[in-house]
């Protein structure tokens, strides 16, 4: 009879999120996963059955929480325009450290640089959540030109691609030391093509 696990799988997930968000992916050693989850080695390994394992677990819990936020502004009692402005000043303040993570940028942006091209499981799972994004956004900006709220002559799935690419770009601006007004520049600049 196997013995019931005593730890919280999903507080493991959640811990071990946070040491790969930090370091990456490469850069955290089973160690690192053993000392941010509490967890033996044997724990992890008979859990997850690999570092590569509760890497997907974390990006995927990650994703779904990112998914969930978006989700939740969409369905504000607000003009497009608005919901995407608010977007886009979310990344800024997460960007320019006033979101208080400490620098570590975006999980997602940060794993498809660090692993996508070399990882075609991690590239599936980016290219499946991305694909999600841009039709929740899509259907978005349809309503929002259904509204008068956004240009209608623009076709919707390309401004929701654009949204996603700004959202990108500020982010990978970000790391390369663009400050917050360089940001919020080109937040308002995308708010204004729409």
């Amino acid at each position: 009879m196997a013995r019931p696990r005593k730890f919280d799988e999903e507080r493991a997930v959640d811990a071990a999120l946070e040491a790969f968000w930090t370091a990456g992916y490469e850069a955290t050693s089973t160690q690192d996963l053993c000392d941010a989850t509490g967890l033996g080695r044997s724990s992890i390994y008979n859990t997850f059955r690999s570092k590569h394992d509760l890497f997907r677990r974390a990006l995927a819990r990650y994703m779904e929480r990112k998914a969930e936020e978006l989700a939740e502004l969409l369905e504000q009692d607000l003009p497009v325009r608005e919901k995407i402005g608010t977007l886009l000043d979310r990344i800024v303040a997460e960007e320019s450290g006033a979101a208080g993570d400490g620098g570590r940028g975006c999980f997602f942006v940060n794993t498809a640089v660090e692993l996508a091209a070399r990882d075609a499981e991690v590239a599936g799972a980016l290219e499946r959540d991305h694909a999600r994004r841009l039709d929740v956004l899509t259907a978005a900006i349809e309503a929002g030109q259904r509204d008068g709220d956004i240009d209608r002559a623009k076709d919707a799935r390309t401004l929701a691609g654009f949204v996603i690419a700004t959202v990108g770009g500020l982010r990978v601006s970000a790391r390369a030391g663009a400050d917050a007004a360089a940001l919020e520049g080109v937040a308002r600049t995308a708010l204004a093509a729409l």
